[in-house]
């Protein structure tokens, strides 16, 4: 199983959507890294993401691209602030799942199930990026596979 880890895309200011919808560019930056996923192959089961607007809407361009077997379906556990290690305790194995959602919970669960603390950072995630997470089958120990973001510098 591989675990798919994207925070949302660049979302508008409050002042222009009370909602936070994504921006121009958080929409061409998130196609443009679902289509890159695309040509490389990427195969996902399901995409889950949080509630709010701007994930479900990143989400769904994922979805438009990946064309996940089971969808995509909101999910509780996946905003900023909830518990990592209570939404880690639900990540089922057998699936390649991509989760959408926001910060500080994607770097907070990538740090917990890479070094078993969420005070160790180990990756700064970019809006509309994706984090590939996998685990080692003789240790279970989960390592970064690979990474795709919107920009190099």
């Amino acid at each position: 199983m591989a675990l798919f880890l994207v925070q949302h895309g660049k979302s508008l200011p409050k002042d222009k959507d009370p909602e936070k919808g994504l921006s121009e560019k958080g929409i061409s930056d998130t196609k443009r890294i679902a289509n890159i996923a695309k040509e490389y192959g990427i195969h996902i089961s399901i995409i889950k993401h949080s509630g709010k607007k701007r994930a479900r809407k990143t989400a769904e361009i994922f979805a438009s691209a990946l064309k996940p077997e089971k969808g995509i379906q909101e999910s509780s556990g996946l905003n900023p602030l909830d518990d990592v290690k209570v939404f880690a305790d639900t990540l089922n194995s057998k699936i390649n799942l991509m989760l959408v959602g926001h910060l500080p919970f994607m770097e907070k669960l990538t740090s917990y199930l890479i070094t078993g603390s969420v005070d160790k950072p180990v990756i700064k995630f970019q809006n509309s990026g994706i984090v590939c997470l996998d685990k080692d089958p003789d240790s279970s120990s989960w390592f970064i596979k690979w990474t795709f973001m919107p920009k190099t510098e």
